[in-house]
């Protein structure tokens, strides 16, 4: 993704492309009548479609969606009754309150330029943005209005956090989860969305790739070739590596997963956990919600292509099929082992296929996303039964088991099935103008480097931001507050009356 608008960068770099070049048309000057429609036409801005803004507004308001009221009743029929109000109230305060430091300061950190590891607070209160403002796409050329690039990559800031509640379900302060989210966003996710993400985008490097090409000497193709790095260097830490995330495995799952697992085992195990039943309170509302995060999805991982194109359909497919095998996956899995296959085992697989996907949505054949599910499910099956017993952590709601290792799964494939031999579209070399040979191994390798990042970035960072809140307002209730349920004692109210 890239959220630098033309203004910023896309202007300066063929500006300079057009310094860079003088020599040769000074030289070279054509016709009078020529020439004066040459600059112009090299000038031109990126173009804008109401068809891709009309997507784009939409995809925001599908993400948004998985939030409220998709998280809402996921996370909300697995709890038990007594703590349904207290998942809603975590997601809800999630939702508005990252919304508020996202115009703050949160774009301005993760998409402004500053240092391969965080931006910078040139956009600080979007300063700067105005209806006139752009957001570059993945095409040359084309652009949406930065306030819808704002908007999209807003509701995937307000979810990310989200995500990490079902790891303490039914156990963690109010007081505390309303310092983490602000806490964490910050000083994680933020830098992590700018590692993977943040890049001088298509115009800026087409253009500085142009000026290499028309340099007419040493020197000036020197200074092009220089001007030319500092675009490509422009980039965040991860997407540096070369690295490929199209729809947020790391920034979002593998993130949340593993900040998940540290706080279930920094806030402890729930009351009688191992010993008496924890069952959900309602598989009906659960299922409710993962269809509603699946429709949701649409909007993450084909919306972020930022264009209406066959790019944006090969995303949408890839999180058909890919969540469809791996539903069937979990489910065949769960029969053959348990005996009976039940309808949170495929709603399981079905986010684990979704989130499996999101990193080659937009690379993937979809024959190789149909393998990706298949393959993940019985994965995340181990780890949110045999591993978490074995070592003994209380993942309520497996958000390690499914976000964590279902995005590394997802995130290390990607390196394989964007290969164009097993029906992916390759990577995309900007300087050239074509897709760039593929290297296997290199690819993969720059994945694992990504999840090697994320994985301690965010758990780091995480444990870090645990550690003081636990001395500044505690992590858990009391014991008493904890068995009668957080609902009543912490928000005054109850889901249900009988």
């Amino acid at each position: 993704m890239t959220s630098k608008t033309w203004s910023r960068v896309g202007v300066p770099a063929l500006l300079l492309a057009l310094a860079v070049a003088a020599p040769v048309l000074a030289q070279t000057a054509p016709p009078a009548a020529d020439a004066a429609t040459a600059v112009p036409a090299a000038a031109a801005a990126p173009t804008v479609n109401k068809g891709d803004v009309a997507w784009m507004l939409t995809s925001a308001l599908l993400v948004l969606m998985m939030s409220v009221p998709g998280l809402f009743l996921f996370y909300g029929g697995l709890v038990r009754a007594k703590n349904m109000l207290s998942v809603l109230m975590q997601v809800a305060y999630s939702v508005c309150i990252v919304g508020l430091i996202w115009v703050l300061y949160g774009y301005s950190l993760a998409f402004t330029g500053g240092s391969p590891f965080i931006g910078g607070f040139s956009k600080a209160f979007l300063s700067g943005v105005t209806g006139e403002s752009l957001a570059a796409t993945f095409s040359v050329g084309v652009a949406i209005p930065e306030w819808v690039y704002i908007a999209f990559q807003m509701t995937f800031a307000m979810i990310t956090p989200a995500l990490i509640f079902g790891a303490f379900a039914e156990r963690m302060k109010f007081s505390a989860v309303v310092l983490f989210v602000p806490l964490w966003v910050t000083f994680v996710y933020f830098p992590v969305a700018h590692m993977v993400w943040y890049w001088a985008g298509p115009d800026a490097i087409d253009a500085a790739a142009k000026a290499v090409a028309a340099a007419a000497d040493g020197t000036a193709k020197a200074a092009a070739q220089q001007a030319l790095d500092a675009v490509l260097a422009d980039a965040g830490y991860i997407f540096s590596l070369g690295a490929i995330d199209f729809a947020g495995g790391t920034v979002v799952h593998i993130n949340a997963g593993i900040a998940g697992l540290v706080a279930c085992i920094m806030v402890g195990k729930r009351l009688g956990y191992g010993k008496e039943a924890l069952s959900p309170h309602s598989l009906t509302l659960t299922m409710v919600g993962a269809s509603l995060l699946w429709v949701g999805w649409f909007g993450f991982n084909a919306g972020s292509n930022l264009e209406a194109n066959a790019v944006t359909a090969l995303a949408m497919m890839n999180t058909f099929i890919a969540t469809c095998a791996a539903g069937m996956s979990w489910m065949f899995v769960e029969w053959l082992v348990k005996g009976k296959p039940s309808m949170l085992g495929l709603a399981s697989g079905i986010v684990a296929g979704l989130v499996a996907v999101t990193p080659p949505s937009g690379f993937a054949g979809i024959m190789g996303s149909l393998v990706l599910g298949l393959v993940v499910s019985p994965i995340c099956f181990i780890f949110c039964t045999a591993v978490k017993n074995a070592l003994g952590y209380d993942d309520a709601l497996d958000v390690f088991g499914v976000h964590g290792i279902g995005g590394i799964v997802g995130a290390i494939a990607t390196g394989i099935l964007v290969s164009p031999s097993l029906g992916g579209t390759g990577i995309y070399d900007y300087t050239t103008g074509a897709v760039a040979a593929y290297d296997m191994t290199a690819q993969v390798i720059a994945q694992l480097k990504a999840v090697g990042v994320t994985v301690v970035w965010s758990g780091v960072g995480t444990a870090v931001i645990l550690f003081v809140i636990s001395v500044i307002v505690g992590l858990r209730p009391s014991t008493d507050v904890e068995r009668e349920g957080l609902d009543i004692n912490e928000h005054g109210e109850r889901a249900y009356h009988s």
